[in-house]
């Protein structure tokens, strides 16, 4: 029986190095090639496993560039994909290397692990039965309030990511567009300087 490469998609520590599952560690080290968003994070999380596996990027920048190469390499091996924090694919570019694996007819293995929207949603008290995740909110004001006015009626637990640099400005624009609405901001979760405002 022929042994078909695999794209392993691998939730990699949102904060913790020792956030990592066995299975993971195991499969960064089998890999010949690691596809990461940031070569820097993954090479600290290497590094503290002692796992020698080489890298190449793939971030937004160079997204572009390496898909076809990653996607060739994948005809003839496994290759890792990484994101620098949580699940690849969500709010990051790993989403078409993904897509396009699964068009190509290359198993897409997914190892889950952390995750930041998870891990926000459990500890914020907010109902978590049922929730909306936006993603990243758009930097440009205009963008940002038409999305806040989209889901002002949403009655389900609503998870955004933003930048610290802009947070008060959106904060102010939640409650002028959502109004009265309880809220949590998590940020640096499972680090040492974790924050978590109710």
């Amino acid at each position: 029986m022929e042994v078909v490469p695999a794209l392993y998609v691998i939730a990699t520590p949102i904060g913790n190095l020792e956030d990592i599952s066995l299975r993971a560690l195991r499969l960064l080290r089998e890999v010949k090639l690691i596809a990461a968003e940031d070569t820097r994070t993954t090479r600290r999380l290497l590094t503290a496993y002692d796992i020698k596996t080489p890298l190449t990027s793939y971030h937004e920048h160079s997204k572009r560039a390496k898909l076809d190469y990653i996607l060739d390499y994948l005809e003839k091996e496994d290759l890792a994909l990484v994101s620098e924090a949580g699940m690849p694919g969500l709010s990051d570019p790993g989403y078409e290397l993904i897509v396009s694996a699964i068009e190509r007819g290359i198993s897409v293995v997914p190892v889950p692990g952390a995750s930041a929207v998870i891990t926000a949603l459990v500890v914020s008290g907010l109902p978590t039965d049922q929730f909306v995740y936006v993603g990243f909110l758009p930097r440009r004001k205009g963008q940002r309030q038409r999305l806040l006015n989209s889901i002002a009626e949403e009655r389900r637990t609503i998870v955004a990511f933003e930048t610290r640099h802009r947070l008060t400005e959106v904060l102010n624009e939640i409650e002028e567009i959502l109004g009265d609405r309880r809220l949590c901001v998590c940020r640096e979760l499972t680090k040492v300087h974790e924050e978590i405002f109710r």
